[in-house]
């Protein structure tokens, strides 16, 4: 049995996100010493590397819930966890799509910006952004 310092140590992550991956329902301890300190079994330190693995992928704590639930669930296949990641692979993608344009926008903003020396008052990027969100009266 590992105590909350040695398993948040093996996967690499604080106390504190250990305890807060608790309170989420993520994991548990194995058992709790008469002492009062949490023990973890070695299956827990498994469940850490998946959390953070699908973290890594995108995945929020809700979706790495729902993760865990299916892999519990005997009812539950492939197809639900891969439609899961159907889910998360296309909301990275209009992610990614929303930061090329915001990429893009902003080059057009340091191109149009060729004169360093104006005031700050008088400069291009600040006037672009105010018209961007500038709101629009009928």
């Amino acid at each position: 049995m590992l105590t909350i310092g040695k398993v948040a140590a093996t996967a690499q992550i604080s106390t504190d996100a250990l305890r807060y991956y608790e309170r989420e329902g993520l994991i548990k301890p194995s058992s709790i010493s008469e002492g009062g300190y949490r023990l973890y079994n070695q299956d827990a330190v498994m469940r850490l590397h998946f959390i953070k693995q699908a973290q890594a992928c995108g995945f929020t704590l809700s979706e790495i819930r729902e993760l865990l639930l299916l892999s519990q669930h005997t009812s539950a296949c492939c197809n639900d966890v891969r439609q899961l990641a159907i889910e998360k692979k296309l909301q990275l993608e209009a992610k990614i799509k929303v930061l090329k344009m915001m990429s893009s926008s902003l080059d057009a903003m340091i191109t149009n910006c060729s004169n360093h020396s104006l005031p700050v008052t008088d400069c291009p990027i600040l006037e672009a952004i105010a018209d961007i969100h500038e709101v629009k009266k009928p």
